[in-house]
């Protein structure tokens, strides 16, 4: 029994001396790579003439302030189809092809002209206002935003 008190004496005023070495060690420090400078831009490294570059592409420019292009196209047949429908007194198929205009471009502002002219045109003025309300939210052109105020006031 008298040995492992001395041990474990021995052993705490051991550990702080391993606990010092080990914090006061360090890797030794390396000096970066040297660092080659890069050739002449201006000349082929083959023939040293100069270099003949072509000027980048140019970029597009975009404006802020224009609203990315809206699939009419995909749309466009739909909206004849409706307004042919609309005019024969057809509101019913009208309004679905409308519908499925809107499922193609749910922000189009014309989309929404057109749907509110065929309630206007059903006799539904309470309908065809709150869809012109809707589409004036989505709207950018002035000729169809100024068709969806008619139906407001």
């Amino acid at each position: 029994m008298p040995h492992r008190p001395r041990a474990a004496l021995f052993a705490w005023l051991l550990l702080p001396v391993f606990l010092a070495a080990c914090a006061t060690s360090q890797p030794p420090r390396q000096r970066p790579a040297p660092v080659e400078p890069a050739p002449s831009p201006d000349y082929s490294d083959e023939e040293r003439v100069p270099r003949t570059t072509a000027p980048p592409p140019p970029q597009p420019s975009v404006q802020p302030d224009t609203p990315p292009e809206r699939p009419v196209a995909a749309y466009g047949p739909l909206i004849d189809r409706a307004a042919d429908a609309r005019e024969r007194g057809d509101y019913e198929q009208a309004l679905s092809l409308l519908e499925r205009a809107h499922r193609i471009d749910p922000q189009g502002a014309r989309v929404y002209l057109e749907i509110a002219a065929t309630h206007h045109a059903k006799g539904d003025m309470r309908q065809a206002r709150a869809v012109a309300e809707r589409g004036l939210l989505y709207c950018r052109n002035g000729t169809i935003c100024a068709a969806l105020q008619s139906f407001t006031r």
